[in-house]
């Protein structure tokens, strides 16, 4: 049975040479880069030039690049840490409500604290109005933080124009880039945003490491303490293996991205025109053409997003759908909900993820398999729903 990888935006495979760049650190090359002596010094080596590796993909600073555990983690020191070390101004923050949890369930804890959050709404394309964010700004207003490109629809924000309206009015900008990185060309300078989080493992390298990027000047309170490791921001001995593959991943990203994001909108595209010749009643989340090139969220009428991704995988295809499962129910996603699409097109929203591995073939047997699914799926519900 052939198996085929179309959920790129939960988890990436590691590239080969990421694998391999990482490999001498976990046996010879094992030193701790606090230690002074050689074993110390070989490991700090490869941490620092991990760091230029990375500030490069970004066009940032070394001094500039904070290795954390993932971007969860980036996430939280990014809107924690600027709100703790900056109350002097006020306690308001401003995020939408499509963003990633780690975003969301940050600013929900800090309103436990004491603290006032702004959701933005998005428009039906999950897009945040600038006008929306001007009205939303106050005077005690902190941070904002919007997300670059949705991970479960794919819809890019226009995050450059979003952040020089917060800074006119002396705001911190954070935006979480995990699912851009290695599909949109990423530069701090012409974004202009403070913070910029990233994670390895949507990127073809390891779980378990991920990246902040902290704008030279900017105030921000440390969250793990315990060593002055990342100086000082960041306290807890360097992953070395995982941050050499990290960076690997960057500079392999950077060195692919024109070819693979062509390959990868050549493939969502051709996926996209075969399934609706295909099956009829198909709808399209997310933005037309404004979404991160490998993205599709597609919704089909009279089927159960849970039973085609079932029906799928016993065919050896994974994919994903942004549903949550509480006690045995299945909630619609939020960010779907927050699009304003109704409950029943919602639950039946697919998203289809492409990678580098990925290939015509896979479509081809996908868009081959996919429309006897649908049309099972829908005959046996209109045969439950008959009177």
């Amino acid at each position: 049975m052939k198996r085929i990888f179309l959920d790129h935006n939960s988890t990436t495979p590691i590239h080969p040479e990421v694998v391999e760049a990482m490999l001498p650190y976990f046996s010879d090359k094992y030193g701790n880069p606090s230690s002074v002596h050689s074993f110390g010094q070989e490991a700090k080596v490869a941490l620092e030039e991990a760091r230029e590796k990375v500030a490069k993909f970004l066009n940032a600073s070394p001094s500039e690049i904070y290795f954390t555990s993932c971007g969860s983690e980036s996430d939280n020191l990014a809107i924690k840490g600027i709100i703790w070390a900056n109350q002097e101004k006020g306690k308001h923050i401003v995020t939408s409500k499509i963003e990633h949890p780690a975003v969301l369930e940050s600013c929900q804890w800090l309103e436990k604290h004491g603290f006032e959050v702004t959701y933005l709404g998005v428009d039906q394309y999950g897009l945040v109005d600038i006008d929306d964010l001007k009205k939303a700004l106050r005077k005690d207003t902190i941070l904002v933080s919007i997300m670059q490109a949705n991970n479960e629809i794919g819809t890019v924000e226009p995050i450059a124009k979003l952040c020089r309206i917060a800074q006119e009015q002396g705001v911190y900008f954070h935006t979480d880039a995990v699912q851009s990185a290695g599909k949109l060309f990423l530069d701090v300078k012409e974004l202009g945003v403070d913070l910029l989080s990233l994670s390895g493992h949507k990127l073809y390298a390891p779980k378990g490491v991920g990246m902040l990027y902290i704008k030279q000047g900017t105030k921000l309170e440390t969250w793990l303490q315990g060593g002055s490791q990342e100086r000082g921001r960041r306290s807890g001995t360097e992953n070395i293996p995982y941050i050499v593959g990290f960076a690997k991943a960057c500079e392999l990203a950077m060195q692919d991205l024109n070819s693979l994001r062509e390959k990868l909108l050549n493939l969502s595209l051709a996926f996209l025109e075969r399934i609706r010749s295909a099956i009829p009643d198909v709808r399209l989340n997310g933005h037309p053409t404004g979404r991160i090139p490998n993205t599709l969220n597609l919704s089909f009428a009279g089927c159960e997003a849970q039973s085609i991704i079932m029906a799928l995988d016993l065919k050896g295809v994974a994919v994903a759908s942004g549903a949550a499962c509480h006690s045995g129910a299945v909630n619609p996603s939020s960010v779907l909900k927050a699009l304003g699409v109704s409950d029943e097109r919602a639950l039946s929203a697919v998203r289809f993820s492409f990678g580098r591995q990925n290939s015509m073939e896979e479509v081809e047997y996908v868009c081959g398999i996919l429309p006897g699914i649908v049309e099972r799926m829908r005959k046996s519900q209109s045969t439950i729903s008959r009177p």
